[in-house]
């Protein structure tokens, strides 16, 4: 079927009750991909999850991460994984500094802050004792492995704290560590995307496979508490 020229058919196409509105809304369709409107809302989204996740450690960031890269994997956009990968590794390395700037200054006053209060209840006694320990062998290497090892960020960073690490020798041993994190849990999403067809059935995978990584280590103290040695 041959399409008329449009000056031809605008007259008589305009003079039809309802007929306007409708190729509006058409043409607004065809001109505004889906993919740009989930980008201008997703990629904002995803900024400010990460960045809440990393100040309140009970957002599944790893999760939002993954799940992130499913989608872009399955985009048509040639940099929708690297900016995931910005994205989400700039919100984790502002969270983080945001995080130890709020300890240090919580440190430093007489009533303690709120934030550092987070901090310590978030980091077991033994954890921390033990994160004190690979802070004194590695240095600020074990910022890195803190990120990459579920519920191990918190005790490592009030370690550093509690040894009145600078803010700028943190931010060093930071960058390396957001951005290995952000590249872990992007390859999950990758992996998750490569497997399915669907979207969404990448994005229930890969969920699922970094709440299983974030439970683990919980699950495996557990099951040592109740082995009888």
């Amino acid at each position: 079927m041959a399409w008329p020229a449009a000056g031809a058919v605008a007259p008589s196409l305009l003079s039809a009750k309802g007929t306007a509105p409708a190729l509006f809304l058409s043409a607004t369709a065809t001109t505004v991909p889906p993919e740009s409107t989930q980008q201008a809302i997703g990629y904002p989204s995803l900024f400010l999850l990460v960045l809440i996740g990393a100040l309140v450690p009970v957002v599944p960031t790893g999760a939002l991460v993954s799940s992130a890269a499913v989608v872009a994997f399955h985009q048509s956009a040639p940099l929708g994984l690297l900016m995931v990968f910005l994205v989400s590794s700039v919100a984790a390395f502002i969270g983080d500094m945001s995080l130890y700037w709020l300890g240090r200054r919580g440190m430093g006053s007489k009533n303690g802050s709120r934030w550092l209060e987070a901090i310590r209840v978030r980091a077991p006694e033994d954890r921390l004792v033990r994160a004190q320990e690979k802070l004194a062998d590695h240095g600020i290497a074990v910022l890195v492995l803190s990120r990459l090892v579920p519920a191990g960020r918190i005790p490592v960073m009030l370690a550093c704290l509690m040894a009145k690490m600078p803010l700028r020798t943190f931010a060093r041993g930071d960058v390396p560590a957001c951005l290995a994190w952000a590249a872990t849990y992007q390859v999950i999403g990758i992996l998750g995307g490569s497997l399915f067809s669907e979207p969404w059935e990448g994005v229930v995978a890969a969920v699922a496979l970094t709440l299983a990584i974030s439970a683990a280590p919980s699950v495996w103290r557990r099951l040592r508490r109740t082995t009888p040695s």
